[in-house]
């Protein structure tokens, strides 16, 4: 049966803001920063180096084989994080594709919140040698947020005008770090408090997990419940999900100056999305010899003023973006993510210069990551946003391939964290030079003419 469709001169009209719908959807940003902020950023990491280490017996040693591979303990965390991107290629662009669709955005959300969140909490079940059952879940956790995020994003051009959503996007990340902060402000004090009340921090990172999953699911699900649903705005081609996402790929080859943004973003993000996947990682091995339990503390301290401190580079960058333009902000922003990465490879070797590095990563982490969301918001065809947002969730945070699988291979090769971390400038300068040439008002009329 054929999907009923909204009128194609409703859906080319202008957007309505409700201010009460769109406290809910930047809310929602607070719920599922559980997942990235505690998880992502600062738990999974550490823990799957360090149950890597137990099952090898060093971080040297090979963990497993395959062929001709032989991959270090060391190694894991990375890998784990290209596995994860890899399977997230082909499905969450599908995915978007086929929510287009159908009329279950909504649903959708709520039910890959749901599974998300319980997919955390069963990370707590991981300990000794469960290396591989804490990289399975690491993976489908990826891939069940990977899916939330991309229906997440799509609803933002259907929820303020184009003028609005330099300042809607920073507000939704904004919102995301104030929560991830006040979440690992709990997790903190159950690590600080735990021979207290009588727990080993192996049994208080495991709580850890458990309490992200719990917020995520508490504070998503209430989010949810305050969004509309949106109707079906175009009929499927083909079948829904693969039939339709070839028919976006058709379009988008019909777009030169989209696709090259999305190339531009898939390098930039992809080595954004490593650094903040991996900072943890690196910090524990530079600084810890890999002793995940003697870092936690640390790192939690040091992620939690991250967090804090991008709520303002968030509102910041949104500022600078009103007065230099959108792009040119985001270019702003790259340049001192090069400046990171430098400072990272050859001066990171205290906790006091980790945390000078984390004051600035924090300035330039929400600002770059909320104006490129708002930047190809602007380049979307209307009645496409899921199928684009699911392009563009597979250069997102932690679900992108290249970087993570550039450190693997720096990491395996030579041992050096810092060689590897230093290797990603490639990417953040690749991705200056493309968006550098990308024409964004040249972007939006491709887009306004799609069909």
């Amino acid at each position: 049966m054929m999907m009923s469709t909204v009128d194609a001169g409703s859906a080319a009209a202008e957007v309505q803001e409700d201010s009460r719908e769109v406290s809910r959807w930047a809310f929602y940003g607070f719920a599922n920063h559980g997942w990235t902020g505690a998880i992502g950023t600062v738990l999974i990491g550490p823990w799957l180096l360090a149950l890597a280490k137990h099952a090898a017996g060093g971080t040297k040693h090979t963990l497993f084989s395959i062929g001709p591979l032989h991959l270090a303990a060391s190694a894991f965390p990375s890998f784990a994080l290209t596995v994860a991107a890899l399977l997230q290629m082909p499905i969450l662009p599908a995915l978007g594709a086929a929510a287009d669709t159908l009329a279950a955005k909504r649903r959708i959300l709520m039910i890959t919140c749901a599974a998300g969140s319980a997919v955390a909490a069963l990370l707590a079940t991981t300990a000794g040698g469960a290396w591989l059952l804490a990289g399975a879940l690491f993976i489908i956790g990826s891939l069940l947020f990977g899916a939330n995020d991309v229906v997440y994003n799509a609803y933002l051009p259907h929820l303020v005008p184009r003028n609005r959503r330099n300042a809607v996007s920073s507000r939704g990340f904004a919102v995301g770090y104030l929560g991830s902060g006040l979440l690992i402000a709990v997790d903190l004090a159950i690590l600080q408090l735990r021979h207290a009340i009588g727990i080993s921090e192996s049994t208080a990172v495991r709580i850890c997990f458990t309490s992200a999953g719990l917020w995520w699911a508490g504070f998503g699900l209430y989010a949810i419940a305050g969004l509309r649903e949106r109707p079906a705005v175009r009929r499927a081609t083909g079948g829904r999900g693969f039939g339709d996402l070839r028919s976006t790929l058709r379009q988008l080859a019909r777009m030169p100056q989209t696709r090259r943004y999305l190339i531009s973003y898939l390098l930039f993000s992809d080595a954004i999305s490593s650094v903040i996947g991996l900072a943890s990682t690196y910090v524990t091995h530079e600084l810890y010899d890999d002793d995940a339990t003697r870092a936690s503390p640390f790192l939690f301290a040091l992620i939690l003023l991250i967090q804090f401190i991008a709520i303002g580079g968030s509102l910041l960058f949104a500022r600078i973006a009103g007065w230099v333009g959108t792009k040119r902000a985001v270019l702003i922003s790259l340049v001192i993510w090069c400046f990171v990465v430098i400072y990272a490879y050859s001066a990171l070797h205290t906790k006091s210069e980790a945390v000078a590095m984390g004051v600035v990563l924090a300035v330039v982490l929400g600002g770059s990551q909320a104006l490129a969301r708002s930047l190809f918001s602007q380049m979307v065809p209307r009645g496409h946003e899921a199928a684009y947002f699911g392009m563009y969730e597979i250069c997102d945070r932690g679900t992108s391939w290249i970087a993570p699988l550039l450190f693997t291979l720096v990491v395996n090769a030579t041992g050096s964290f810092r060689q590897a971390i230093l290797s990603l400038i490639v990417l953040f300068v690749a991705g200056f030079v493309l968006l550098a040439a990308t024409d964004v008002d040249a972007a939006r009329t491709e887009a306004a003419g799609a069909t």
